[in-house]
């Protein structure tokens, strides 16, 4: 991966953006109903399976004395180079011993929502056994979204994983949380609906900033841009609509940086206003 800034201030906190690689998904279903004529000129290259890549950008920071890891990518209990998963240049682990702290010394992780590309890290496998991966930390995450994940349906089993779930549970170090939740005066855990019913962004506020992690709410730029445009993995989309339209109009009133998980590392920018008045994603300068 080449080299590029990955760490942004806000106010007094320092985020440090790192990479569990990439991984494909099959671009139809990313932009959902959107016709392919709309999207093709604007997905970039596809792989001979007509799948793009998208990044697995997952966020470390330190506030008032508490270690913070947002999201876990996909993991290691796959075999990366098998069809579908991420590429091997990616190793959350090894980003975070080097950029940042051994797994030991994180306190917290927050999981937006436990899609197997989001909550892979949650555990490993040592000695034969499942465990979870950060042995100090509390693990966080909606009540809902434990509900869904613990309880798939038909749609959903194919990206809720026991052994990224089970392990964390069993070891008394789960914390789930009902709506807006202070992980500290500076981090906050919001509700945003829509990709799952209890899918959540982080909000860092300090010195008078705010940055929002945003989780899983696009997976292509054009899609903070364009209303409409929705994945098909949106389990509630309609619901996903105005979720992502109130959260644009707030980052370009207020100036948001914007951490976006599958974007193009390091998958920071601001949301802006064309002279025309349309809305523009702007990665930062990197």
């Amino acid at each position: 991966m080449p080299q590029v800034n990955n760490r942004f201030r806000v106010g007094n906190v320092e985020l440090l953006i790192l990479s569990d690689g990439r991984f494909y998904l099959d671009a139809g279903p990313v932009f959902g109903v959107v016709p392919r004529e709309k999207w093709e000129p604007i997905a970039g290259p596809l792989d001979d399976h007509h799948r793009m890549p998208l990044a697995l950008n997952c966020m470390a920071l330190r506030s008032q004395g508490k270690s913070v890891l947002v999201e876990t990518g996909l993991g290691d209990k796959f075999n990366r180079a098998s069809e579908g998963s991420p590429l091997a240049e990616g190793n959350l682990i090894d980003d975070l011993a080097a950029n940042f702290g051994p797994p030991e010394d994180i306190d917290v992780v927050i999981n937006t929502h436990l899609h197997a590309d989001h909550c892979g890290w949650n555990t490993r496998v040592v000695d034969g056994r499942l465990q979870p991966t950060f042995a100090r930390a509390e693990y966080i995450a909606q009540s809902a979204e434990w509900e869904a994940a613990t309880h798939p349906n038909e749609r959903t089993r194919a990206t809720y994983f026991a052994d990224n779930l089970t392990p964390v549970a069993d070891s008394g170090r789960l914390r789930l949380v009902d709506g807006e939740t202070r992980v500290t005066d500076e981090i906050t855990i919001i509700p945003t609906p829509g990709h799952s019913a209890g899918h959540a962004s982080i909000a860092i506020v300090s010195g008078g900033e705010m940055a929002i992690y945003i989780g899983d709410m696009v997976q292509h730029s054009a899609q903070l841009e364009r209303t409409a445009w929705v994945s098909a993995f949106d389990i509630l989309p309609l619901m996903s609509m105005e979720t992502k339209k109130r959260l644009v109009e707030n980052a370009i009133k207020d100036r948001t940086l914007l951490i976006c998980v599958h974007l193009p590392f390091p998958g920071v920018g601001r949301m802006t206003r064309t002279p025309e008045g349309h809305r523009k994603w702007q990665p930062v300068p990197t």
